[in-house]
């Protein structure tokens, strides 16, 4: 029969123990993974939860370090620390991976939302602000001469030179030039933007 083991401060006469119950824990011996888990259980517990700061969460990250001890078990090395130490590191590493999992989740959820508000927002914004400027210029092409309009149109929308307005249009090359100028400036002028 095992006697209980204390956390308190762990004599030598304890550290031997843990380091023997580990040891048969390390041959697979599940009664002494069961003495093991009741002895470290509640430790490793309170170390996770004062870094998780959520109880459910503690628990399954308990589970996880207690499931560690079990399988790195052949891993410890009592010239290396006590059972406890290990216990206590492995769980703090656990938690700590825990509380980072968790952040790095919330920050790409933050971080996608955002996304995609940002890019409906500007979607409309954007389709609005284009409906909005093709109806000023319809309104400020229509203010034009039907000379100017038809040259602006032409070269602006249709993508003719100068000299295949002109053509088009029947006109001298510095007619075109002299109705797409005046046009272009009654164009800024009604559309408010700044020479």
């Amino acid at each position: 029969m095992t006697r209980p083991l204390s956390f308190g401060a762990p004599g030598p006469r304890a550290r031997e123990d843990l380091a023997e119950v580990m040891n048969r824990v390390a041959r697979g011996d599940q009664q002494a993974f069961s003495t093991l888990y009741d002895a470290l259980a509640p430790l490793v517990f309170g170390i996770v939860l004062r870094v998780v700061r959520d109880r459910s969460q503690s628990e399954e990250v308990t589970q996880e370090v207690m499931i560690d001890l079990w399988r790195q078990a052949a891993r410890f090395r009592p010239e290396a620390g006590s059972v406890t130490a290990w216990a206590a590191t492995i769980a703090h590493r656990r938690a700590v991976d825990r509380v980072r999992s968790a952040q790095a989740a919330s920050d790409r959820e933050h971080a996608q939302a955002t996304r995609e508000h940002t890019t409906a927002f500007d979607e409309v914004a954007e389709q609005v602000e284009t409906r909005l400027e093709s109806e000023q210029v319809r309104r400020c092409l229509r203010a034009l001469t039907e000379l100017q309009r038809q040259a602006v149109t032409l070269a602006y929308y249709r993508g003719l030179t100068y000299r295949e307005v002109a053509q088009t249009l029947g006109a001298p090359l510095p007619t075109v030039k002299t109705r797409l100028r005046d046009g272009l400036i009654r164009l800024r002028d009604c559309m408010g933007v700044g020479s």
